[in-house]
């Protein structure tokens, strides 16, 4: 999956997401979620169709994992997710309704959001539409969303819980002050991630700078295509390879005409990430915060 802006483009602000009081209401014999999306959701979910990897794994995490009958063929986690032959790109709106969903959970960009909405909607299935963060509290709004419209609310509490105290004793343990330059790579033609996109504010939150940030342009929408030249002359001290699904390694960077100069290099601070990991926002991007703060200390 070589296109970024499928990973991390978020397409819901920031107050649409950040208090979730005002987005669920009771409604007749269901409820009314306004988030992302108007929608009415039945109170007694017992088939979940999900096609976003990161609702899969929210799902999950909250305890919602036997109401989920069919998930997406990116949903590879956790392993006893029903994956099946369906693609949230390339969505067939009628192979979905014949699982007979009484909920479906989907995230992607504007336009083919709201075409399935549509489609959706004459088949009358409700669709939750949960767009890719653009932080962490709307991370957190989320799963306290799926939470609430699936009966897991106070799973959903624990997850959060536990999410905020880990990441935040991540982020206490590396403590790496300023003047750390760092390099995400996104895929091997070196799109990157700058701190307005949710993968940039993980680095953001370490203090640490972000070399994608003086290339972002208006159009790049906060996913730049840096060049080899340019990421040489900034020289960044730890490289992140979001891309390690696709074959990137620290060899095959290191043989990279001219990355031999490049201090993450030459020190051995290339850092390999799971690549589902490094593009979701999910329980797991726990595991993203502790991959940054584990890589920092060897900088000191």
């Amino acid at each position: 999956m070589n296109n970024p802006s499928r990973r991390w483009r978020s397409i819901a602000g920031a107050a649409a997401m950040s208090l979730l009081a005002t987005v669920l209401a009771a409604c007749g014999g269901g409820i009314k979620v306004t988030s992302a999306n108007e929608v009415v959701v039945p109170k007694q979910l017992s088939r979940i169709v999900s096609l976003s990897p990161t609702a899969t794994e929210s799902l999950f995490a909250i305890g919602a994992g036997r109401q989920v009958i069919a998930v997406d063929s990116l949903s590879t986690y956790p392993p006893v997710a029903p994956v099946k032959n369906l693609s949230a790109f390339n969505l067939n709106i009628e192979a979905v309704a014949k699982y007979k969903p009484d909920l479906v959970v989907l995230s992607f960009d504007t336009t083919s959001a709201k075409n399935a909405l549509d489609g959706f909607k004459k088949l009358n299935i409700p669709v939750l539409l949960q767009p890719a963060a653009k932080d962490l509290a709307e991370v957190y709004a989320q799963i306290e969303e799926l939470g609430a419209v699936t009966g897991h609310k106070d799973g959903a509490s624990k997850v959060i819980k536990k999410m905020r105290a880990d990441i935040a004793a991540a982020l206490k343990s590396a403590n790496p002050g300023k003047g750390i330059k760092i390099f995400h790579e996104v895929d091997s033609t070196l799109y990157s991630a700058t701190s307005d996109t949710f993968i940039g504010s993980v680095y953001k939150d370490f203090g640490l700078t972000n070399i994608a940030d003086a290339a972002a342009t208006a159009d790049a929408k906060g996913y730049p295509q840096l060049t080899s030249e340019y990421v040489v002359k900034a020289n960044p001290m730890v490289v992140f390879l979001a891309d390690t699904s696709d074959g990137t390694s620290a060899d095959t960077v290191a043989i990279r005409p001219g990355w031999d100069e490049v201090q993450a290099v030459r020190m051995r601070s290339v850092v390999a990430l799971d690549s589902d990991i490094a593009s979701r926002w999910g329980p797991r991007v726990v595991e993203l915060y502790k991959a940054v703060a584990k890589a920092i200390p060897a900088l000191m």
